[in-house]
């Protein structure tokens, strides 16, 4: 089983990297699915390491690698879910940190996994009944992301609605300084990020 993979970054996509893992006279190009913000921030040329599951299929093999070894592990997590497939889970790590993801498992908030494309009310509310047992319960410092989560979700909410993708959105948010917490104060300051 391939568990990491390290090399030069050819080229990204919005979900997927061809790394080279060759030595400098021949090489060999993986291409290796990975979550939204992983893919994008890698550049072309640049050295990266990936953890990886080799997912195997009568007609393919394909290749997910993450940036840390949590979101590895989360993704796995989420494959034990019946009827969650590596596309689905790829997409909640594309919408979601593992932070985020644990603690919506945490306080049994599904409508917060809801938001992950492809994955409806009941798929969300499966995935927190059969994982919320198998996570650690949130530490400390999620706490306070906890409470703002109510405050985000509107922000984020207002952020889709006018024509961001929830990942956009997400990382807006995520970015958002701690001061501001009422909900038009960071929603302000959301969209100026995206005039920047």
């Amino acid at each position: 089983m391939i568990r990491l993979v390290r090399g030069t970054v050819l080229t990204t996509a919005k979900d997927q990297v061809v790394v080279d893992v060759g030595s400098a006279s021949g090489g060999v190009g993986l291409r290796v699915f990975a979550p939204e913000p992983t893919a994008t921030q890698a550049q072309p040329g640049t050295l990266i390491t990936l953890y990886t599951h080799l997912h195997v299929r009568e007609d393919m093999l394909a290749l997910y690698g993450f940036a840390s070894d949590d979101e590895l592990f989360m993704f796995e997590l989420l494959l034990t879910v019946s009827g969650i497939g590596p596309k689905v889970a790829l997409a909640t790590l594309s919408t979601l940190s593992p932070d985020a993801l644990r603690l919506a498992l945490s306080n049994d908030e599904p409508a917060i996994i809801a938001r992950v494309p492809g994955v409806g009310k009941r798929t969300a509310q499966k995935i927190v009944l059969e994982l919320r047992d198998k996570v650690q319960p949130v530490s400390g410092g999620l706490v306070a992301l906890a409470q703002m989560s109510e405050v985000d979700s509107e922000v984020i909410d207002a952020l889709v609605a006018l024509g961001y993708s929830v990942v956009e959105a997400q990382r807006a948010v995520q970015k958002l300084p701690k001061e501001a917490t009422s909900v038009e104060d960071r929603l302000r300051l959301a969209l100026s990020q995206f005039s920047g």
